[in-house]
This record gives structure tokens, C-alpha cells and sequence, in this order.
């Protein structure tokens, strides 16, 4: 009876699962009964070819690992990531369950035209992957939707509609989309690979940040909003996490504007459910109604404050106590939790954070201009000044005190008594020197008297208008004086 063994072809795709259930069968069975192909399936396990692929695949999940570990989407530095609960499974087997084989031992699998070597990070709205484009060999950022959400057409065109914001939007410091894939059975999108942490990583790690860090990102995202609000788009989730930074030069990035919405945009109604991150959103986006462009600077001015004190200006156990601090309770003094943050910069933060829209800055130029400013000041304070609108009011003139009254009043009544002199020396009083006297000849004559009084004495025309003008004077600091009364009185 002649004995069909398996040739080297068929143990090698036993060895990796590539075999139907029934050829499976077969070949266990044989292997079970054939020594000599046995030894055959040791020496091919066993072989140096075999144990690379092994180690290559080893290598690209511990890989992914160290991505979840530090990832921009976690924001957390556990050992062991925790994963989001829409998962049934770690986000690495997920990647790997729906990626497609590839050829490469490097790679997790292919989406489209795109290898995959590690997982980056995940979100509530997807996972983020290392991915190559071998056409133009170049790292690329692959963002796939989560399964969860592919299945509803809201959450796919919500996908698809911030790959087309982004892509609306040339800016340095905005995130672009190089391509989009809505038909996959998962949608993705690509995004060029940026070796970066995001802004909540930062503070996490770090706390507060020196001011120069805190005004160099707000000033690149305001430029970025700036640039949004430019072609009609508000971000609507400005917040630590989607800002990201880059790695070895300043420069911050703006990103994921799944939830940017053309500020005339009537296409997409409203759910009753409130988008974004509570404790960075607007009162008037907490309260569900229209917003605009000064909506993303009331988040900014939140971020603003995160990167002051190392955390959000609004906390409470819930989202619903949160928004509820966000439209009626005023944040907690960035100075009182952080003494090196200047007062002009906590006078520019409040003001972004008005609860009354029309309270704030008008644009996020304007915003732009005016932190550019102050860096410059910080950076080269004897050159460039803080902006007029941002400096200490000028001190209140100095009240007249009682003293200073009674001084006033004491001058003006001697000064009266002085006036009512009489104008005329009598001829009795007149002084005549003792013969002895060396005195100019007809200076103490009787006729020379009046002439002398004329000399020294002003006229009688002329005091009239000295007195009017000292009482008008008089007058007015009376008036000075009851109106600095009633202010106090009020105060």
C-alpha cells in the first residue's frame, strides 16, 4: 500500500493555518502516524527562515505596544493601555482582523494600497495607523473608523465630512488629509505621519507650562482657527487632545475636525445630542444652540487656562455637572493656582472665555495679533511692549484728602483777608526817617506817599478780577470734592 506523504509545500502552509479544515484533518492525522514526516515538520519549525518570520511578527506587535503606550488618542502612560469599551478585543487584534494579508514581514497587513506597521493610537471615533506608501515611499497616518460606528450613516458622514473640512483648509498648522476611502467596509483616511505627541500628553506629563510654551501654541492654533474660519468652518472640539506637537521643532497642529461644520451648513439636523468635549466647549454649544467662529476662541481661551494650571477650567463628577459649570459659574483664578502667569495674560484668557459671545474677541486674527505681540514682548521685553488693551488701567487721580481741603481752605482765607487791605496809606502812618537817615531826597515827602502806595498795591480793578477768578477755583473744588464724596459713598 503505497503512502501519499505531504510534500514540503503543504507542511509549510500547515505551518501557517493556510489549509482548508479538511486538508488540516489529513495532514495531523499523517503527521500523528508518519515519524518520518514528522521529523520533516520539526526541522521545517525549527528552521532559521521560519523563526524570522516569527521574530519579525513578534517585533511589530511589541512595536504597536509602545504606540498604544504613548499614543496621542490615550492620552494615558499605563504599561498596559486600557482599551475603549466600544472594543471587543485589543486594538492591535482588531488592526490585524481587518487588515488584508501582505508579503511584507514588516507589516501588519495592507488597507488599500497602504502597509500597515503599527498601531499609533485610538479614539472614540477610531484607531490610527503607522501605515507606508510604497508608490512614494513615505510613512503615512491611516485613521480607520471604528467598527461600531461604520455600520451608521450619521458616523460615516460625519467621517467623511472632516476629511473634506480638512482638506478645505491649507494651513501650516492644520492637519491635511492626503486621501479619503468612504466605500471600504471600514472608512479610512490618510494623514501624513508626523512623529508627535499631542498637547494633553504635554500636560500630563509636565504640568504648567512656561508662558513663552503657552503663547507659541496658542498663537499656532489661533492661526489655524484663523485659517478654518476663513473658509466658513468651525472646529467645535478645540481642545489638548487634537492638538498635536510636533517633535524636535515648535510647531503645534490642529486636528480632527470630525465635528467642523460650515457655520450656513443645513444639510446635517440636529440629534438633541450635544457634540464635542464638555470641559472645553462654549456656553452657547453646551446649551445646544448656534455658533460661530467665537465659539472655538471661548475653547481656546479653555485651553489656554489647561496649559496655566495643568487642568480644564471647568470639573465636576458628570458631563451634565460640567455643563453646567461651562454656562453659569465663572472658572477659578488662573493667578491663584499659578503665580508666574502674568495678569495681562489672565486678562486676555478671561475675555476669550466671556460667557456672553459679544464680550469676546471678534476673530481669531484678532486673537492672533495680539499673542503675537505678547511673545514678543516675553521674548524681547525691552523692545516690544505688552498690547495697550492688555496693560493695567492707568491709577485714578489721588483723592483730595481732608488735610489737602483744609490747606486749600486756610490759603483762600488769607488770601481774602489779604485783598480787603485798604488800598491807600493814611498820612499818618507814613514813615519819615530820623535826620540822621541817609534816604533819597523826596522818597518820605508827604506828596510821594500815594505814588509809592500806587507802586507796591495793585489796583482796585485788578483784585476784583483775582477775587473772582480764586472763587470760581474755590467753586470747583467744592465740586471736586462732593463728587469724590458720593463715589466713595457708592463704593
Amino acid at each position: 500500500m503505497n503512502i501519499q506523504h505531504p510534500d514540503l509545500e503543504t507542511l509549510q502552509a500547515s505551518l501557517a493555518g493556510q489549509l482548508s479544515d479538511d486538508q488540516e484533518s489529513i495532514a495531523k492525522d499523517h503527521l500523528a502516524d508518519c515519524e518520518s514526516c514528522r521529523q520533516r515538520f520539526e526541522a521545517i519549525v525549527g528552521s532559521g527562515e521560519e523563526w524570522s518570520r516569527i521574530a519579525s511578527a513578534l517585533r511589530v506587535e511589541a512595536q504597536s505596544q509602545r504606540s498604544l503606550s504613548s499614543g496621542s488618542f490615550s492620552g494615558r502612560g499605563d504599561d498596559a493601555p486600557v482599551y475603549p469599551s466600544e472594543y471587543a478585543q485589543s486594538p492591535i487584534d482588531f488592526a490585524i482582523g481587518f487588515l488584508e494579508p501582505s508579503q511584507r514581514d514588516d507589516s501588519m497587513g495592507k488597507i488599500g494600497e497602504f502597509e500597515i506597521m503599527s498601531v499609533i493610537g485610538f479614539g472614540g471615533m477610531g484607531i490610527v495607523l503607522k501605515g507606508f506608501q510604497e508608490e512614494l515611499n513615505r510613512p503615512v497616518a491611516v485613521k480607520v473608523m471604528a467598527p461600531h460606528l461604520a455600520t451608521s450613516g450619521a458616523a460615516r458622514q460625519r467621517f467623511l465630512r472632516e476629511a473634506q473640512a480638512t482638506a478645505a483648509i491649507v494651513h501650516p498648522n492644520v492637519m491635511p488629509i492626503l486621501s479619503v476611502s468612504e466605500k471600504a467596509s471600514l472608512p479610512f483616511l490618510v494623514m501624513p505621519y508626523v512623529a508627535c505627541h499631542s498637547l494633553q500628553q504635554r500636560i500630563d506629563a509636565d504640568g504648567t507650562l512656561p508662558t513663552v510654551e503657552v503663547l507659541r501654541i496658542a498663537l499656532q492654533v489661533a492661526e489655524g482657527l484663523a485659517a478654518a474660519h476663513a473658509q466658513g468652518l468651525v472646529h467645535r472640539d478645540v481642545k489638548p487632545a487634537n492638538i498635536l506637537l510636533e517633535r524636535g521643532i515648535d510647531r503645534a497642529l490642529l486636528t480632527d475636525f470630525g465635528l467642523a461644520r460650515a457655520v450656513d451648513d443645513a444639510t446635517l439636523t440636529r440629534s438633541g445630542v450635544i457634540a464635542g468635549t464638555p470641559q472645553y466647549m462654549s456656553p452657547e454649544q453646551a446649551r445646544g444652540e448656534a455658533v460661530d467662529g467665537r465659539s472655538d476662541l471661548f475653547s481656546l481661551g479653555s485651553v489656554v487656562y489647561a496649559m496655566c494650571v495643568g487642568h480644564p477650567p471647568f470639573r465636576a463628577e458628570t458631563s451634565y455637572g460640567i455643563l453646567r459649570k461651562v454656562t453659569d459659574s465663572e472658572p477659578r483664578s488662573m493667578r491663584e493656582q499659578n503665580a508666574a502667569v502674568p495678569t495681562w495674560l489672565e486678562r486676555l484668557t478671561s475675555k476669550l472665555m466671556a460667557k456672553e459671545v459679544s464680550q469676546r474677541y471678534a476673530s481669531a486674527n484678532e486673537v492672533a495679533q495680539l499673542l503675537r505681540q505678547c511673545l514678543a514682548q516675553v521674548q524681547q521685553p525691552m523692545v516690544q511692549s505688552i498690547p495697550t488693551s492688555l496693560q493695567d488701567a492707568p491709577p485714578k487721580p489721588r483723592k483730595l484728602t481732608l488735610l489737602a481741603f483744609v490747606f486749600v481752605i486756610t490759603i483762600v482765607a488769607g488770601a481774602s483777608v489779604w485783598i480787603r487791605l485798604p488800598s491807600k496809606i493814611p498820612a499818618k502812618t507814613a514813615y519819615y526817617p530820623s535826620p540822621v537817615q541817609q534816604s533819597p531826597v523826596g522818597l518820605f515827602e508827604p506828596q510821594s506817599q500815594q505814588a509809592y502806595a500806587n507802586a507796591i498795591l495793585p489796583s482796585e480793578e485788578m483784585l476784583q478780577t483775582e477775587l473772582s477768578d480764586l472763587s470760581k477755583e474755590v467753586d470747583a473744588l467744592f465740586s471736586l470734592l462732593k463728587s469724590e464724596s458720593g463715589e466713595l459713598n457708592a463704593q
